[in-house]
């Protein structure tokens, strides 16, 4: 029968979400509670040269910066380890283990660095410390992937060997695969470690998993922490652990003391920085990536659920857990290249719209607050006279003539309100977006209407603009076109239309949208703006 012992990471993997800024107090405040409750092994926070020391936070530049935060508290039973991330702090940064406060050293390490990483394990392990072996996204390993590893691991001999789900991708069939295969291959005498991430609700659940196994005659290591604070989706959380251990594997954990931190420390954090299952983590893990892929695609607020599990399908097994950023938009720019031939359409519009005045109406904020702007507008012009097109939307209170749409997510919710106003609305889409039933009135090439030299190549603005230009219109008015601004309030007239990335990029954006207007060059009618905006 296995020696299960319980690790608490939360100052380690915790921080991902708060760039390991706890508050000295709380640091100790965690730390001491910890402790109280005999947990087994306790990481208190990453070793990384590239940070300064700073008391507030549990990330550190050497070994001996470790000691200026704990220095003085007691470690009672407990070991205590810190984590090095492979690559990021040099073995000079380190004190003998007879000098530090840690009794242990963690390394994280890629696949394709663990050799180097083993070898920095073994520099750990001569100044004395206990070293753990961290395989970072176990799931990337094949069995003779697993197999040179487990031989280095072997030769080296360190205190525990773990497995590390960082996406939390793993059900119980694979853990148990991977489990099963460490255990029979390694040295009998070094630790076998699970560490795990909360995507499919199944951290908790795996982890007792493999606290069950009833023929592991070696040390097992569960890795928890409070409250499940981690990054992604969270860990497992350890006051659950514990009481399971207690309950049924004969441990004695002073559960109360782990509830204690919680309540005085973690609910506060949870309060100001959330985290847990999602939906967005749950996505990601459905296929197998990195959640950033999921994050930028959903933030492009232009994909249904659809298109991004599409998109994701396409990613290539070697990209899929290292994430990159412009492989990913190069991937969503070709899924939204659906051509179609539009050269009918584009004569239409010409025959619709030369000569003609248009106001162009966007769901900026001012489309609303500075309404008698467009209605003094359209007064002046002879109201009949103005043809009216709403982008990606539909006014409330605004008689349209027809709408344009360039944006998949936004037509979903314009869908049956577009179906009921049949024959009143005149629709116009680019090729990206379906019709939910029967056909749009104009269909556009979406990849002929791009400005590929943009931060966002499909901006709609910048793509009725070109078709404008092409049908020659004779004036066109711009209204809700507000730009993007820093303020705590939506953009938008919907608060769902947001961007998540535009309060911290506003400027930026909105100077990207002055260069794309340059860009389009002699537009050969008059443009003005009606309501106040950012983008002159």
């Amino acid at each position: 029968m296995s020696i299960v012992s319980l690790l608490d990471c939360t100052l380690r993997d915790g921080g991902y979400l708060n760039d390991w800024e706890f508050g000295h107090d709380n640091i100790v405040n965690i730390f001491e509670r910890l402790v109280s409750a005999e947990l087994d092994i306790i990481e208190i926070g990453f070793i990384n040269e590239s940070r300064e020391y700073d008391a507030n936070r549990t990330i550190f530049p050497d070994a001996v910066s470790v000691n200026r935060t704990y220095a003085g508290l007691l470690k009672g039973q407990s070991m205590i380890v810190g984590m090095i991330d492979y690559g990021t702090c040099s073995i000079e940064q380190m004190i003998p283990a007879a000098e530090s406060f840690m009794d242990g050293i963690r390394v994280i390490f890629k696949k394709e660095k663990k050799e180097g990483a083993i070898a920095f394990c073994r520099q750990i392990k001569e100044l004395g410390y206990q070293v753990f072996a961290q395989a970072v996204s176990i799931t990337s390993y094949n069995d003779e992937e697993l197999m040179d590893l487990i031989r280095l691991v072997n030769d080296l001999e360190p205190y525990a060997f773990s497995l590390v789900d960082t996406y939390g991708l793993l059900h119980k069939n694979q853990l148990m695969h991977y489990f099963e295969f460490a255990n029979r291959h390694m040295k009998a005498e070094i630790g076998l470690g699970y560490h795990s991430h909360n995507n499919f609700q199944l951290a908790y659940a795996n982890c007792i998993e493999v606290m069950e196994l009833p023929h592991i005659e070696r040390r097992v290591i569960i890795d928890g922490t409070l409250y499940g604070m981690g990054k992604s989706a969270g860990n497992a959380p350890l006051e659950l652990l514990a009481m399971y251990m207690n309950d049924n594997l004969g441990k004695h954990y002073h559960c109360s003391q782990i509830l204690e931190a919680i309540d005085v420390t973690m609910m506060e954090i949870y309060k100001q920085i959330p985290w847990g299952y999602s939906f967005k983590f749950f996505l990601s893990a459905s296929k197998d990536c990195h959640p950033n892929y999921v994050t930028y695609l959903m933030d492009k607020k232009k994909l249904s659920v659809k298109s991004i599990n599409e998109i994701l399908d396409k990613l290539d097994d070697s990209k899929k857990l290292f994430y990159d950023v412009e492989y990913v938009e190069r991937l969503y720019v070709e899924y939204q290249k659906c051509e179609c031939d539009d050269v009918k359409d584009r004569r239409n519009l010409r025959g619709w719209l030369q000569g003609k005045d248009v106001l162009l109406l966007a769901p900026g904020k001012n489309v609303v607050e500075q309404s008698d702007k467009i209605n003094s507008y359209l007064e002046a012009k002879n109201e009949e006279e103005v043809v009216k097109i709403a982008i990606n939307f539909v006014p409330a209170d605004i008689p349209i003539d027809a709408v344009f749409i360039s944006n998949a997510k936004r037509y979903v919710p314009l869908s049956t309100r577009l179906s009921q106003s049949s024959g009143r609305l005149t629709t116009l889409a680019t090729s990206n977006v379906t019709r939910a039933s029967g056909t749009f009135d104009y269909v556009f090439n979406y990849s002929a209407l791009l400005d590929e030299e943009a931060l966002i190549v499909d901006n709609p603005m910048i793509m009725f603009l070109k078709l404008l230009k092409e049908a020659e219109a004779a004036h066109v008015a711009l209204a809700g076109f507000d730009g993007y601004v820093k303020a705590a309030a939506p953009n938008y007239v919907n608060p769902n239309m947001d961007y998540s990335f535009s309060r911290e990029k506003a400027q930026e954006i909105n100077n990207d949208v002055i260069s794309s207007l340059e860009r389009l060059g002699e537009l050969g009618f008059e443009m003005e703006y009606i309501t106040d905006t950012l983008y002159r």
